[in-house]
């Protein structure tokens, strides 16, 4: 057997074996068959062949393991290229905002193509609150039911609403006009909405707010809130008389300039009580302003806009009949005003105050309004734009809890590159200034210590120190212009003062007297200023 296997283990024995002979070897071997048993000439033959058929063995355990191991890998290649592939795009529910507004402006228009954290659409169902009807629970929520005619068709859709916009009032002392129980439902049903269900239902009664701003006026101050004075009645019972005439009766709430009476006299007042015992209301009674103009200040997020409006028509309702409508600049004393009337009742995010420029040029302010408030202006587009951004913002912010920045009043580049050409001119002026009081100085001594004469000719030395000062006087100025290729695109204020020292330059150079030097000066400065300023 030893001999064997050194037979086999030679390299040049095993090459001259036939062909398929120690595949024959490589066979397993019956299980049933024992070493101990008495073999034949083919079993001994084979016999020796029990270390390669081990080593064999050992192979065929090593590719199983090989085999395993690329069925692995050949798996981990089809998880990874199952991942690789496009995920199939999730279908997210359109999130329902309603929006309680007239028919007047489309509010899906704005909407449209918006999505909330860019992920969810925004499905717009418009209505006014005389179209809607609700029923809220505890556990399901809101559900709404609307009746709308678009178009001469009517159009009725039930639905949960995710987020309300309420572009309306709430309340109103005409027949039918009081929905504060659809604002009770909503606040019952859990549903967000800009502004606040519990300050639009706060908002249901005017003297309520205008108690609100009697706080702000007794925490800041008469200077910095300037409230207007007012009385209020419960009743007619109580209303026997007031201060001082004029007065404004306004009684119970109302909109718009109505329910607002004018009162000159004791007999107009009891008239006015007595229509006031019919309404069945409460009034109240505020000094009448004569006004020059009303003052608007509205907020809408983070956005503010002031407004003036002059009656034309002569009446004493600036809103009523004709009136001009002009937009001014946004003050720090008219933004600490709507500011603190926006931390009313929890916070509006829109809100917008009222007042009135008297004549003796005190302010006076007389009104809150919330979300409902009427779009004024030029930019009733960009208001309403800005309506729907905030929307988004706080559709994302109650519903997934995502809460974005809002973007603030952002200086113009207009505004920047006007403040650097300020800047320029300014320094411009003040070494023109510096170079002419240099002039006229050394004309005055010139013409001190010379005669006549020498005046009049002018010294070559003379000169030339004159003419040196200017420029020593612009070395503290703009840089002067490069020379080369580059020359030609300097700036137009480096020219400008370029031509100021030409100026000064080419009048001294001259032969003039130094009366006729210093009128020419000054007619050039008078030149070169209007062509500085000409842009």
């Amino acid at each position: 057997m030893n001999y064997l296997r050194r037979r086999l283990s030679d390299s040049s024995f095993v090459a001259n074996l036939p062909n398929g002979y120690m595949m024959d070897l490589q066979r397993p071997a019956p299980t049933g068959s024992s070493t101990s048993s008495p073999a034949s000439p083919a079993t001994e033959r084979r016999s020796p062949a029990s270390v390669p058929i081990q080593t064999q063995g050992s192979g065929s355990s090593l590719g199983s393991f090989l085999s395993s191991f690329s069925s692995v890998v050949k798996s981990a290649q089809m998880a990874q290229s199952v991942a690789a592939a496009p995920a199939k795009p999730v279908i997210r529910k359109p999130k329902i905002l309603l929006v309680i507004d007239d028919q007047h402006t489309d509010w899906a228009k704005y909407f449209r193509g918006k999505k909330m954290n860019g992920e969810y659409e925004i499905r717009v169902e418009q209505a006014e609150f005389s179209e809607i009807n609700l029923a809220s629970y505890v556990i399901s929520g809101c559900l709404v039911d609307m009746q709308v005619n678009k178009s001469g068709t009517k159009v009725v859709r039930s639905f949960k609403p995710d987020f309300v916009l309420i572009r309306q009032h709430a309340y109103s002392m005409v027949p039918g006009e009081d929905f504060r129980n659809l604002v009770i439902g909503l606040h019952f049903g859990g549903v967000p909405s800009i502004n606040s269900l519990f300050s639009i239902y706060n908002f249901c009664s005017k003297p309520w707010v205008f108690s609100q701003m009697i706080k702000l006026y007794h925490s800041l101050g008469a200077e910095k809130f300037p409230l207007n004075e007012q009385t209020f009645y419960p009743n007619h019972t109580q209303m026997v008389t007031t201060p001082s005439y004029p007065v404004v009766v306004k009684m119970g709430h109302a909109h718009s300039g109505m329910g607002k009476i004018k009162v000159e006299s004791q007999q107009d007042f009891q008239d006015i009580t007595s229509v006031v015992a019919l309404a069945g209301t409460y009034a109240t009674t505020e000094p009448y302003v004569q006004s020059k103009y009303d003052i608007r200040i509205q907020k809408i997020g983070n956005n503010y806009k002031a407004y003036m409006r002059t009656s034309i028509s002569g009446n004493w309702k600036a809103n009523t009949g004709s009136a001009m409508l002009e937009q001014i600049a946004m003050t720090d004393r008219y933004r600490l005003w709507v500011d603190s009337c926006a931390e009313m009742f929890g916070g509006l995010d829109i809100c917008a105050v009222k007042a009135v420029h008297g004549k003796d040029g005190n302010d006076y302010i007389i009104e809150v309004m919330d979300s409902s408030m009427p779009l004024i202006g030029e930019h009733v587009e960009e208001d309403k734009q800005l309506i729907t951004e905030l929307v988004i913002n706080k559709m994302a912010q109650a519903l997934l809890g995502v809460s974005k920045p809002q973007p603030s009043s952002v200086k113009s580049r207009r505004g920047k590159k006007t403040l650097h050409h300020c800047n320029g001119l300014l320094l411009l002026v003040c070494t023109a200034v510096e170079s002419l009081m240099c002039v006229l100085s050394a004309g005055g001594q010139r013409s001190a210590s010379a005669s006549p004469s020498q005046s009049a000719q002018g010294s070559p030395q003379r000169a030339r120190s004159a003419t040196t000062s200017p420029s020593q006087a612009f070395q503290p100025g703009p840089i002067p212009a490069p020379s080369g290729p580059g020359a030609q695109k300097q700036s137009p204020q480096l020219n400008k003062s370029q031509s100021l020292t030409n100026t000064f330059t080419e009048t001294l150079r001259g032969n003039l007297t130094d009366d006729e030097a210093k009128a020419e000066t000054i007619r050039s400065l008078r030149q070169s200023f209007a062509s500085l300023f000409s842009d």
